[in-house]
């Protein structure tokens, strides 16, 4: 009975701390928020693990915001990038621009969403 207590005390402490640690930086709301959008919106062509190709579209985890700001609002790509695919398939989804932080954030290139 005592281990029981001492490890549902335990548990508690542990999980309360994580979640204290995660609300403070907003990062595990923003990672959500990421994920939703990219999943809604890109997992189709890219894939739903977004380290890994997709039907259409590369790889996407470590996109930076400026990478993800070009493509998704002018169908382009930064100056002195080198894309992972020659194709030029992507159209641009200006409709995505509130969710360029939380992507980012999603996909581990921006962490902090201003």
């Amino acid at each position: 009975m005592v281990f029981l207590l001492v490890m549902g005390m335990v548990w508690a402490l542990g999980t309360s701390a994580i979640a204290a640690e995660q609300n403070a930086s907003g990062q595990c709301e923003n990672w959500k928020r990421g994920r939703a959008a990219y999943i809604a919106n890109c997992s189709a062509c890219h894939n739903r693990d977004p380290s890994k190709d997709g039907p259409l579209g590369p790889a996407v985890m470590g996109s930076s915001k400026g990478l993800l700001e070009a493509l998704l609002l002018r169908g382009e790509y930064p100056r002195d990038y080198k894309p992972k695919r020659p194709t030029k398939t992507m159209p641009s989804l200006p409709f995505m621009k509130p969710e360029i932080p939380y992507l980012a954030a999603y996909l581990g290139s921006d962490a902090k969403v201003e």
